[in-house]
């Protein structure tokens, strides 16, 4: 994993604040606080790409609706399909959560 060479108490205590969010509102007031509007833009951005890849969406769809690129989409579909399995895992989870 690429996130191994971050990984260790300061990392472990980013995730840990990160889970003592309780609501949408704190994260969006978190964030706001963390990260850059071009930072969480770029974020959100794979976010969306991960989500209409899953949905089985075509690159071209997803340049248009989304704005990424070709390299993002990409870089996007092999943590997808040859990942750690954690946008299955959320994409289900969220899925779980609406029902």
């Amino acid at each position: 994993m690429l996130i191994d060479q971050l990984r260790g108490k300061d990392l472990d205590e980013f995730f840990e604040a990160i889970l003592t969010l309780e609501t949408e509102e704190e994260c969006y007031r978190y964030f706001d606080d963390l990260f850059t509007v071009k930072e969480l833009n770029t974020i959100f951005q794979r976010f969306k790409v991960a989500k209409s890849l899953y949905n089985k969406s075509t690159y071209h769809e997803i340049e248009e609706k989304v704005g990424a690129s070709a390299a993002t989409i990409s870089r996007v579909k092999r943590s997808l399909y040859y990942g750690n399995d954690m946008y299955d895992v959320v994409f289900k989870r969220m899925k779980k959560n609406r029902e």
